[in-house]
């Protein structure tokens, strides 16, 4: 058995996927307020095992002493998509940025293994600043949909299960089911317009909503009491029929009341 110290060997792939997983995740957010789409749907990391890494380098026959340099996915980053279209969207941004180095990649949505299993990998370069100085460690940045991401969970659970021999029963259960969710992909990307278009009216509307009670809430803090019981109880009434056109109205008639009480508040500061 390794006599390493394993906390401190993997201290520098926690760190990484830790900044990893916050920056991909910050990508989506910046992405859905330029877009109003992000081709990101969520994000999770993970470090492998002890054990999955002895594992790994036995099976790859990797020396002890180079698992850093050997083992390529100790440092594990899975981010989500709805659709396959996202998938080379999300690649195309990660390739273009500055705090990592893309080493090479591995497509196995066109070029699916055998067995089913279908993702898009990236094997990276990510430099960590230690207590020591900069450590550049390798990370997989895995590329995925929903489908295939829940295929491949299920998939690595029964490998686990089974010690990577699966049995034929099971090996051909797993075949059809990835074509089943490789049916499912193509569906939704053949309805993938109609599928944003509800997602952005819903998005839109929420936004709505959200704006039009913040706005009242400030009417208050404005010493607008009158005109924000009034919107309140409009709104309540608009919430009631679903009517987003009327709240919309609602919403500039709050809007111009609170920039009129914002000059009031102004110009008696002034004064």
């Amino acid at each position: 058995m390794d006599d390493r110290d394993w906390e401190l060997f993997l201290l520098p792939y926690e760190q990484a996927v830790e900044e990893l997983k916050v920056k991909f995740k910050t990508m989506r957010a910046e992405l859905k307020k330029r877009e109003e789409y992000a081709p990101i749907e969520f994000v999770t990391g993970r470090v492998k095992k002890i054990s999955s890494i002895l594992d790994k380098a036995k099976r790859l026959d990797v020396p002890r002493d180079q698992l850093d340099t050997g083992i390529e996915d100790i440092a594990g980053i899975r981010i989500m998509c709805q659709f396959v279209e996202d998938i080379r969207w999300v690649a195309q941004y990660i390739r273009a940025r500055k705090d990592l180095t893309v080493l090479y990649e591995k497509d196995y949505v066109t070029n699916f293994k055998e067995s089913g299993y279908r993702s898009f990998h990236m094997i990276a370069e990510y430099p960590v600043q230690t207590a020591f100085g900069q450590k550049i460690v390798l990370a997989e940045i895995q590329i995925r949909t929903l489908a295939m991401n829940f295929w491949a969970t299920i998939e690595h659970s029964l490998n686990y299960k089974y010690r990577q021999s699966l049995p034929a029963p099971i090996r051909d259960r797993l075949k059809t089911a990835a074509e089943a969710a490789m049916i499912l992909d193509n569906e939704m990307s053949s309805i993938r317009e109609d599928i944003l278009d509800a997602q952005k009216s819903f998005e839109d509307e929420a936004n709505l909503v959200q704006r039009v009670l913040k706005d009242i809430h400030r009417l208050y803090f404005l010493h607008k009491v009158t005109e924000a019981l009034e919107s309140q109880q409009k709104f309540n009434e608009l919430w009631e029929k679903q009517d987003f056109i009327g709240l919309q109205q609602l919403g500039e008639s709050v809007r111009k009341m609170r920039k009129s009480g914002a000059r009031m508040v102004e110009e008696e500061q002034d004064e």
